[in-house]
């Protein structure tokens, strides 16, 4: 059993009814205040454990900074490629990729994270005007 911590608990509710999907830079700046003493490290290693306890996601963005979510529960993102926004896509999760995948596959399937990327409505227009 991992023990509670308060700067871990702040670094999840700061997540919390978040939708931006913030960097840990980010997650830092929002705490610090409450916390003046912490360490990004700390934020970091934080935001780790969160995410391989399946309490948060951890978003890997290629050519990016990680990003991190709140909402553990299986869903899609978005990565912007021109303003770098991380969105989620509402859109059912495809549980029958796992079963999909593992019938061409020795191993277990136990789960997928899927991160499409284009460009947002915002940036869509922008490049239409």
């Amino acid at each position: 059993m991992i023990k509670r911590s308060r700067q871990r608990e702040a670094i999840r509710q700061c997540l919390t009814g978040r939708y931006d999907h913030p960097t840990a830079e980010t997650v830092y700046m929002s705490i610090k205040d409450e916390f003046p003493n912490i360490s990004l490290g700390t934020v970091y290693r934080n935001l780790s454990l969160l995410s391989d306890l399946g309490e948060i996601q951890k978003i890997t963005i290629s050519g990016g900074p990680d990003r991190f979510d709140g909402n553990p529960a299986p869903h899609y993102h978005f990565s912007c490629r021109e303003c770098g926004c991380v969105m989620d896509l509402d859109m059912p999760s495809q549980e029958q990729l796992n079963q999909i995948a593992a019938e061409q596959f020795d191993g277990t399937i136990e789960n997928h994270s899927i991160l499409f990327s284009g460009l947002c409505p915002d940036c869509k227009k922008k490049n239409t005007h």
